[in-house]
């Protein structure tokens, strides 16, 4: 932790210790320990990975959260570590969530460590910004680095208003060197390069709007500052070696979510806009979710989910495999005492017809354990498919949490 976050924490804790001074508070504590094992069957597709079928991993995330005031004010602290046996760089800590929280009635606060998620479609996040990905966690993109924000929200009767100012940009993590799910090359994050950037300290700022009219669930946002998005660049590592190095630029992204409700029926429709990597480009993500309730006379409900990718940038923008791709994915939820859920579902390029398939179960075992098993898939992958260097390094993994 830099000086920067380090004095924002102390702020934060600061703030909260003052105004919580002289009153009755309560505090909780919960979290979950994991051990997590992943199996790559096949053998890596270069030289210089490593060989081995199997990566253990361990992870701890406790949560302290701390209330006064009537509820009106709370303190959280959510760390993240993993201490993985295979790969140095997915050995880390990061504080997820490390904030003070007000909540004014008419508006709220938040300053510190914070997440922020925008969007509604399954498989692709598009307009969700806020926060870095954590990439040496998984593929799908959903975990995220805590991030630095004062977020300011004013709830009237047109909608809420947000306003988010972020002092602190984080870069996004990548696989070790010698790691599966590299890629064909390692990423050279001591490298990396922030185009059109000032020397001095930069802050990003977001602003949007949100509102639930009737069955339509609806937010837009402007955001502007450092793309979370590096371009990975072709270049020379320390020894020559050849390594891809990101580059980050300064952005600026429109989006809009937009999810309608009507009966056993989603539609959910994420679309952006976005300046500053060459031609000024638009993506979308739209589709629908159909649930079937009670199938065969049962509790367990079923979705039917199928959605529509494409994405119209240029070669000066970050690579993406969601230019022109269908996905189909099922949701099936059990309802039994076990919490027993099942989450699958395949993307195919309309293009080359590679497809990208994956599956989650989850189910707890007793009041304090759950377990869960993922399976990410690569089929038919041509040569010239950006996820190409990826090919051989389908996995299985499972995760034995307990939680506390």
């Amino acid at each position: 932790m830099n000086r920067r976050w380090l004095a924002l924490a102390v702020l934060c804790v600061s703030i909260a210790a003052w105004a919580s001074a002289g009153r009755a508070g309560e505090f909780d504590f919960s979290g979950f320990v994991a051990a997590e094992l992943r199996i790559f069957p096949n053998d890596p597709a270069f030289s210089d990975q490593q060989a081995s079928s199997f990566s253990p991993s361990l992870v701890l995330q406790p949560e302290f959260r701390y209330e006064w005031n009537q509820g009106d004010d709370r303190l959280i602290f959510i760390p993240f570590a993993r201490l993985d046996a295979n790969d140095d760089e997915r050995t880390h800590f990061d504080p997820r969530e490390l904030n003070w929280f007000h909540d004014g009635g008419v508006w709220d606060l938040l300053l510190g460590f914070g997440k922020v998620f925008w969007g509604v479609t399954e498989s692709r996040h598009l307009v969700d910004i806020i926060n870095q990905t954590d990439g040496v966690e998984d593929l799908d993109e959903e975990d995220k680095l805590g991030q630095p924000m004062v977020n300011v929200n004013l709830f009237q009767d047109f909608g809420t208003l947000g306003f988010l100012l972020l002092p602190v940009f984080r870069e996004r993590t990548f696989p070790d060197d010698d790691t599966r799910l590299r890629g064909p090359l390692p990423v050279a994050t001591d490298k990396a390069v922030f185009v059109d950037r000032t020397d001095g300290p930069r802050i990003d700022f977001a602003v949007r709007w949100s509102h639930i009219i009737g069955d339509w669930d609806i937010g837009l946002y402007e955001f502007y500052g450092t793309g979370r998005e590096p371009r990975l660049v072709p270049g020379s590592g320390s020894k020559g070696q050849p390594v891809l190095i990101p580059h980050y630029d300064i952005i600026d992204q429109t989006g809009l979510d937009v999810q309608w409700t009507r009966g056993s029926w989603l539609w959910k429709f994420e679309g952006l806009v976005r300046g500053g990597q060459g031609d000024r480009f638009g993506a979308l993500a739209a589709g629908f979710e159909y649930s079937f309730f009670g199938i065969f006379a049962t509790a367990a409900d079923l979705g039917v989910i199928a959605e529509y990718l494409y994405d119209d940038r240029g070669d000066d923008a970050p690579e993406t495999p969601f230019d022109d791709d269908i996905f189909m994915g099922m949701r099936l939820a059990l309802n039994d005492v076990q919490s027993t859920e099942v989450l699958a579902g395949a993307i195919m390029d309309r293009d080359s017809q590679s497809s990208f398939f994956s599956v989650e179960v989850e189910r707890r075992i007793g009041e304090n354990w759950k377990i869960e098993v993922e399976s990410r898939v690569l089929f038919n992958v041509p040569q010239s498919d950006i996820v190409f260097g990826l090919r051989d390094d389908d996995f299985i993994q499972i995760r034995l949490s307990i939680f506390f």
